[in-house]
C-alpha cells in the first residue's frame, strides 16, 4: 500500500470515529443516514484497497465515486474535478460567438440530445431528439457534466467539432461533423392552421420572447383570429422568468408556478389580469423534447384550466441550479430548487402530463430513419397532434378563466 493510500485510510479512520462519537452524543437524527453511507463508503475502500487485484489509483476512484454521486441525483447536477472546474472556467471565460443550437440532457450517464434550434448547425447536421452524443471534441461524455457538453459545443464561427452519436435503431456509433455558427435571434412560426385558428410555434424561451408572443398575440387578436394553438415541441432552451411572463400573457388568476427547495424558501408566480391579452381558447402542443420554461407555461395553462395540453409528456427539467465550489479547486453544480405546477406536482420528477395524448406510432423499419424520429413540429394538419389540436378547439376549447 502506498503512502498517500495509507495517510487515506488513516483520514478517514478519524472521520468515521469522529462522526460516530458526534452520532452517539447527538442519538438517531437526520444524520444518521448519512453515517451509515459514510461507513459503507469507508468498508467499499477498504476493500478496494487491500482486495483489488492491483493497487488502485485512489484519486481516479474518489473522482468516480463523486462523479457517479451526482449524477445519481438528476441530469442537471454534477461534480467538476479540480481540472475539469479550471477547464470549465476557462472556456466560460472565452464568451465564444459559434453554437450548435442543441438542448442537452444526461441518459443512461451519457450526453444526450433533448432539443435541436430550427435552421441551427445540429439539425443541419441531422442531430435530433433522442440522439446519443458518445463523444464530443474526441471526449467521452461518460460523467461529463452537461455545462461541459455544451461548452464543447462552442467556439468561433466556422469551427467544427467531430462528435461521435448513437441513433435509435444504430447500435453503432456514426461520427458527424458539426460546423458551428452565430445563431440568428430566434423567431417565433406563425400560420393560420384553419377557420378563425392561429398556430404559434416558440423555438426557445430566450431573452424578450414573451415580448415578442405578446406582440404576436396582439395582431392576431386585431386579425379576427379566436382560437390559438400554441405549439411548444421541441422547446427546451431560455429563461425561466420569460416562461412565467409568457404564461401570464394567457392568466387572470391563480398561481403560475411555484420554486421551492430544501434550502430555498418558496417562491410563488401568479397571474396578473392586467398582463392577459389573449382571453380566447388555447391548446398547447407538448412532447418529450418540451422542458424548462416551456414547461411552466405549459403547466400554468393546463393547472388553471385555461387550456388543454396535446401530444405526449415533457421532459422534466424545470429547476434551478447553483455552482459551488469545494476547497480542493472542485466544484458542484446542484440542483438547488424546483418549479411545480399549479396542482404543486414537482415538473422535474413528473413532467406535464398531456390531457390529450398523442403519441407517434412505433416504426415499421428502423432502416428508415425518418420513421424512428418523432415528425418535426409544423403547423400541418396532416401532424396528428396538430390535427388533435383542432378538434378540441373546434369543440369549444376550454375558456378563460375570469379575473377574480
Amino acid at each position: 500500500m502506498s503512502s498517500l493510500t495509507k495517510k487515506i485510510v488513516v483520514i478517514l479512520s478519524v472521520l468515521i470515529f469522529c462522526y460516530t462519537t458526534v452520532g452517539y452524543v447527538m442519538g438517531r437524527s437526520s444524520a444518521d443516514k448519512a453515517f451509515q453511507a459514510l461507513t459503507v463508503y469507508s468498508e467499499v475502500l477498504s476493500h478496494i484497497q487491500h482486495d483489488y487485484v492491483d493497487d488502485p489509483n485512489v484519486n481516479s476512484v474518489t473522482n468516480g465515486a463523486l462523479h457517479g454521486l451526482l449524477d445519481s441525483l438528476d441530469p442537471e447536477s454534477s461534480y467538476l474535478s479540480p481540472l475539469e472546474y479550471k477547464d470549465y472556467k476557462a472556456k466560460l471565460a472565452a464568451k465564444s460567438k459559434g453554437e450548435a443550437g442543441l438542448a442537452l440532457t444526461k441518459r443512461f450517464g451519457y450526453i444526450a440530445v433533448l432539443s435541436v434550434l430550427p435552421g441551427s448547425p445540429a439539425q443541419k447536421a441531422g442531430l435530433r431528439l433522442g440522439d446519443t452524443l458518445e463523444k464530443v471534441a474526441g471526449f467521452s461524455t461518460a460523467q461529463m457534466a452537461i455545462e461541459q457538453a455544451q461548452l464543447l459545443l462552442t467556439g468561433e464561427p466556422g469551427a467544427t467539432v467531430t462528435l461521435s452519436v448513437i441513433q435509435p435503431g444504430n447500435p453503432e456509433p456514426k461520427e458527424i461533423q458539426l460546423t458551428l455558427a452565430k445563431l440568428p435571434a430566434p423567431r417565433l412560426a406563425e400560420d393560420k392552421v384553419q377557420g378563425d385558428t392561429a398556430y404559434l410555434r416558440v423555438p426557445e424561451f430566450s431573452a424578450g420572447m414573451s415580448k415578442q408572443i405578446r406582440e404576436k398575440l396582439v395582431q392576431f387578436n386585431h386579425q379576427g383570429l379566436h382560437k390559438l394553438i400554441l405549439d411548444l415541441r421541441n422547446c427546451a432552451l431560455g429563461d425561466d422568468q420569460e416562461g412565467i411572463a409568457t404564461a401570464q400573457l394567457f392568466i387572470s388568476s391563480g398561481t403560475i408556478t411555484t420554486l421551492k427547495g430544501q434550502t430555498v424558501s418558496p417562491v410563488v408566480s401568479s397571474a396578473d389580469p392586467s398582463k392577459v391579452v389573449w382571453t380566447q381558447p388555447v391548446a398547447v402542443l407538448i412532447g418529450n423534447g418540451t422542458a424548462g420554461a416551456a414547461e411552466i407555461v405549459a403547466g400554468a395553462i393546463t393547472g388553471n384550466h385555461r387550456g388543454e395540453t396535446v401530444g405526449d409528456r415533457t421532459y422534466g427539467t424545470a429547476s434551478m441550479q447553483k455552482t459551488v465550489q469545494l476547497d480542493d479547486g472542485s466544484a458542484l453544480i446542484l440542483t438547488v430548487a424546483n418549479y411545480y405546477t399549479p396542482a404543486n406536482k414537482e415538473i422535474q420528477a413528473e413532467g406535464v402530463a398531456a390531457n390529450e395524448v398523442v403519441q407517434p406510432p412505433p416504426p415499421d423499419n428502423y432502416a428508415d430513419m425518418s420513421q424512428v424520429y418523432p415528425p418535426l413540429p409544423s403547423s400541418s394538419l396532416d401532424d396528428p397532434v396538430v390535427k388533435k389540436a383542432m378538434e378540441i378547439l373546434q369543440q369549444g376549447g376550454t375558456p378563460a378563466k375570469k379575473a377574480a
